[in-house]
């Protein structure tokens, strides 16, 4: 066997293999696409497609919620979140990787704590803050907890690209006379613009997935975000199945999308930052 043919053979192998995980990783995404559009007498026919079709449980959930104010509360939250993660993420790990500014690897130490605190245990605390602070019913509710749970994930992300950034692009922009801000935005961000784009994603699908505490700082109908939409067609036997897995599939569809239109930027960040010189 020549060398392109064993080239070929082994692209085909990897390929099929990576066809064949995909096809496994959507199962859960098909079936759960299946149960919502079929009628309440198939919705637990132990078969992946079910037949005839139909958009009864789509339009049950468009007609009995306000969707386009759902949504647009779920994507201001959810924007804000990311732009507050990113912008103060990357200038802490600027001040921590590339300044060294004095105190800065305690405020790292501190913030990285946090990660080791479960969700769970900050309900309560969160709840009372809020309350005095007139945040319940709000966006900032949601918007101020999220960014300060999302940062120092992307921190520790975002200093770990940085230090592993040439510094004498640092100490070139140094002498050259630009500022801390000048070397922040012109140098640094660039630099690590796939670990930038990666952090906004994950912080927009943490985000946007997050029910527990939208269910505790959202009382009033018109703020709530798109989860607390599922908690209307489940109950104790599971009332409306089929309009269940309609809305759960309305929440991922924002998602699919976001990742078919970053894809592209995502990989030419990655070529972006590998090229040299």
């Amino acid at each position: 066997m020549s060398a392109l043919a064993r080239a070929r053979l082994r692209s085909f192998t990897i390929h099929a293999v990576l066809f064949a995980v995909l096809a496994l990783w959507m199962v859960p995404q098909a079936y759960m696409l299946s149960i919502g559009l079929r009628t309440p007498a198939q919705a637990f026919d132990p078969v992946l497609f079910a037949w005839p079709v139909t958009f009864d449980n789509f339009v049950t959930v468009i007609r009995d919620n306000p969707l386009a104010g759902i949504f647009l509360n779920s994507l201001i939250v959810t924007v804000a979140t990311v732009a507050i993660v990113v912008a103060a993420a990357s200038l802490v790990a600027f001040a921590c990787a590339v300044l060294r500014l004095k105190g800065s690897l305690v405020l790292y130490t501190t913030l990285l704590t946090t990660l080791m605190v479960p969700l769970a245990s900050l309900v309560l605390p969160l709840a009372i803050l809020l309350q005095r602070f007139g945040w319940v019913n709000t966006y900032w509710g949601l918007i101020f907890p999220y960014a300060a749970l999302g940062v120092p994930f992307a921190m520790v992300v975002l200093k770990a690209f940085m230090e592993d950034s040439p510094a004498e692009l640092f100490e070139a922009a140094r002498v050259d006379g630009c500022s801390p801000w000048q070397t922040y935005w012109h140098v640094a961000l660039p630099l690590v613009r796939p670990a930038l784009v990666f952090v906004a994603i994950w912080q927009f699908i943490v985000t946007w997935n997050e029910f527990f505490l939208a269910l505790i700082v959202l009382t009033k109908a018109e703020m709530k975000t798109l989860t607390i939409v599922p908690m209307q067609y489940s109950g104790l036997y599971m009332a409306n199945p089929g309009a269940l897995f309609a809305v759960l599939t309305l929440i991922a569809l924002p998602l699919i999308l976001l990742y078919v239109a970053v894809q592209r930027a995502f990989v030419r960040g990655l070529l972006a930052g590998a090229v040299k010189g």
